[in-house]
């Protein structure tokens, strides 16, 4: 029997007769945490709503778990949604809240109330059966929305921008208790979100989109360390991005001179953009540089340091936790493992 839960065949949807997904292809594996990673516009959440049953392709098949779900409505489906608003009922209290979709089902008390104990210690909220929605913070509100839909079991879990509402130190805190719960519980979590360092930080597989369309599907490091093509490396974190000439297996010309590197199957003298990450630049004595630049502006991150450097008529952009003042003169060291190259999008 295949892993994929989910699988997306052909995949798109039009509203008014614009395409805002086109012709996708994706799956999702049993009790993996998938993100749907992109900036705003791009069809993440709109293909969301398509696993959900909230939107019905407009050509294409979805399946789940090898059965055809495509025009199946969302009650049918072992598939439960949190959105960034959280839709709790402001009437009920705590306990009510996570017992609404199991009294639908016709549950004995007793195994709500078990059930519903066993939600609130795994999201680090006992005791709070009786307290109202309005007396809770934000975090913990996220929290019972989520434990609502954990409590009725289902196969799926799909998160829409869950922590978008959460102040920074807030959402970093949710998104190790989410990568836990998902783990404990052993559920298949696919979530949404334009955030790359929460995509980095939680998903065993994320899939980029731009335009409606899938730009790259692989593991957190795959993507970072190996981007398909521009977009991918400049949406995932700061990229260095020059045009190049792929001379030879393992040999490129940019910045008017020749590196080793390690790409090969490129055409001989193929035009290729080259991507170097700001932290894989060493800046070192001019003398021992492969390239000599200036410093031209110097910015503390906390962590490291952001340093623009002038060389030539190209900008770098180096992180480093050794500062280097403005105006000094600088050499620009690279290995063979730095330099990643792509197709030159046209």
């Amino acid at each position: 029997m295949s892993d994929k839960i989910v699988k997306g065949l052909n995949i798109t949807k039009e509203f008014n007769g614009v395409a805002v997904v086109k012709n996708i292809d994706f799956w999702v594996k049993k009790n993996q945490f998938l993100t749907i990673l992109g900036p705003s516009g791009c069809g993440k959440t709109t293909t969301l709503r398509m696993i959900a049953g909230f939107e019905i392709p407009t050509s294409g098949k979805l399946y789940f778990e090898g059965q055809e779900i495509t025009n199946t409505p969302p009650y049918l489906r072992p598939i439960n949604t949190v959105f960034q608003k959280y839709a709790l009922f402001p009437h009920m209290n705590i306990y009510e809240n996570i017992a609404f979709g199991l009294r639908i089902k016709k549950l004995p008390e007793k195994e709500i109330a078990l059930k519903i104990s066993k939600m609130l210690e795994l999201v680090n909220l006992r005791g709070f059966e009786k307290r109202s929605v309005a007396s809770l913070s934000g975090g913990q509100q996220q929290r019972i929305a989520i434990a609502r839909a954990l409590v009725n079991e289902p196969k799926v879990l799909l998160l829409d921008e869950p922590l978008g509402a959460l102040d920074l130190k807030l959402r970093k805190e949710m998104q190790i208790e989410l990568k836990n719960m998902q783990k404990e519980l052993g559920i298949t979590f696919v979530y949404v979100t334009h955030d790359q360092e929460e995509a980095l930080t939680m998903s065993d597989k994320i899939i980029i989109m731009n335009h409606g369309e899938i730009q790259q599907i692989g593991s957190p490091t795959d993507i970072y360390n190996e981007p398909e093509n521009a977009f991918v490396a400049d949406f995932i974190g700061e990229s260095n991005i020059f045009k190049g000439t792929m001379n030879r297996d393992r040999y490129v010309t940019f910045a008017n001179r020749g590196f080793d590197c390690v790409d090969f199957g490129f055409a001989p003298n193929a035009p290729v953009d080259v991507v170097i990450r700001p932290e894989d630049v060493r800046l070192v004595a001019p003398s021992a540089g492969l390239l000599t630049g200036t410093v031209k502006s110097v910015v503390f991150k906390g962590v490291h340091y952001e340093m623009l450097v002038n060389e030539g008529d190209r900008v770098w952009m180096v992180h480093s936790t050794t500062m280097v003042p403005e105006g000094d003169e600088v050499g620009i060291w690279l290995t063979p493992d730095d330099i990643h190259i792509m197709d030159q999008e046209v």
